[in-house]
């Protein structure tokens, strides 16, 4: 800004000059036309002073003035100028000068109106690839999540799992062949028959949470469907369902709603040691209710809200689509998981 006043000053002083040469070439001008010298020039008088250094005065201080507002001028558009770029170094793009005439200087000011939106558009456009890679990034990462969790659920079926199976079969074999007055061998293979038997019960738990956790092209009822066959094939828990014919829903709340069932049966596997279980799903009254009823163990709900992680999950992808969990249960009579989510139309979504 100190360089823009000594520029102002410096126009102020080359006005003052000009019209001071301007004044005394007239002069001379008019001294040759009219033959005058300069006793006769400075005798000339009006209202009582010298015309010659009168008029000399008079043109210094019109140059003083005109050369001062022609700087002031130009120091106050090249001021406009100099705040837009560093405007525009602090990342406001959408700042805009207003016209600055249409000179030079106002053609400056239009150039660095079309950078500024250029450079706007450009950085818009770079947000935009960024968001997208960052999407596809996050595509990448969970194909690769979901194809190692299939690897390892065919691993683990087709190795440990067949073991398991085999173990829990010789065993329930050597226990037959065993008296019953057997003594301790018998409780003990019974006792390992039984830890076989639950070891599996946490193998199919494990591998129905190492299956795709997405429907995949599937709705909620196809999908619900084809987990709960996959299920009954593979081991010995009698399981009923019935799913309602379902309106259209958002993909993440059918995601979610899939992902609680299916939380809901591992944890009926691997902690409820029940014969039967039951799952339903209901839609009416704007409202979407998910329903898994077992006859196992039970539990005491206020005993395992802080324990349990199976629960609090369920509870956070409820939570999630505005949904709300109730959870009866009662030791040795079983346990009922209700998760009730309202339909909201789109109209009140857009809302």
């Amino acid at each position: 800004m100190n360089r823009l006043i000594n520029m102002q000053w410096r126009l102020t002083l080359f006005g003052a000059a000009v019209a001071a040469g301007a004044a005394a070439l007239a002069l001379v001008i008019v001294a040759g036309a009219f033959e005058l010298d300069l006793p006769t020039l400075l005798a000339v008088r009006w209202l009582g002073t010298p015309v010659l250094p009168l008029g000399l005065g008079a043109a210094l201080a019109l140059g003083l003035l005109a050369g001062y507002w022609i700087g002031n001028r130009t120091k106050r558009r090249l001021e406009r100028i100099i705040a837009a770029i560093l405007q525009f170094e602090r990342g406001h793009l959408s700042h805009r000068l207003p016209p600055l005439g249409e000179d030079e200087i106002g053609l400056v000011a239009t150039h660095l109106n079309e950078m500024a939106r250029r450079v706007e558009r450009q950085v818009a456009s770079l947000q935009r690839l960024t968001a997208q890679q960052a999407g596809w990034q996050e595509q990448v990462r969970r194909a690769a999540v979901a194809e190692e969790r299939q690897r390892l659920a065919r691993e683990l079926h087709d190795s440990v799992s067949q073991q398991l199976f085999a173990i829990s079969m010789l065993t329930s074999a050597v226990v037959e062949q065993v008296p019953d007055d057997g003594g301790p061998l018998r409780r003990q293979l019974k006792a390992v028959e039984e830890m076989a038997a639950r070891a599996q019960d946490e193998m199919r738990a494990l591998l129905l949470h190492l299956r795709p956790a997405v429907l995949e092209g599937k709705g909620l009822k196809e999908g619900l469907d084809d987990l709960l066959r996959a299920l009954q094939e593979r081991q010995s828990l009698q399981i009923r369902w019935a799913v309602d014919d379902l309106p259209p829903l958002p993909k993440g709340i059918e995601d979610h709603l899939f992902r609680i069932a299916q939380e809901g049966l591992s944890n009926v596997l691997r902690h409820a040691r029940a014969r039967t279980v039951t799952l339903r799903v209901h839609a009416g009254d704007r409202q979407i209710r998910l329903k898994i009823v077992d006859d196992g163990v039970g539990f005491v709900p206020e005993e395992a809200k802080g324990s349990s992680y199976g629960l609090q999950s369920i509870h956070e992808r409820a939570s999630e689509i505005g949904g709300a969990v109730e959870v009866v249960s009662v030791p040795g009579r079983g346990t009922q998981l209700t998760v009730t989510v309202p339909i909201v139309d789109q109209g009140e979504r857009a809302e």
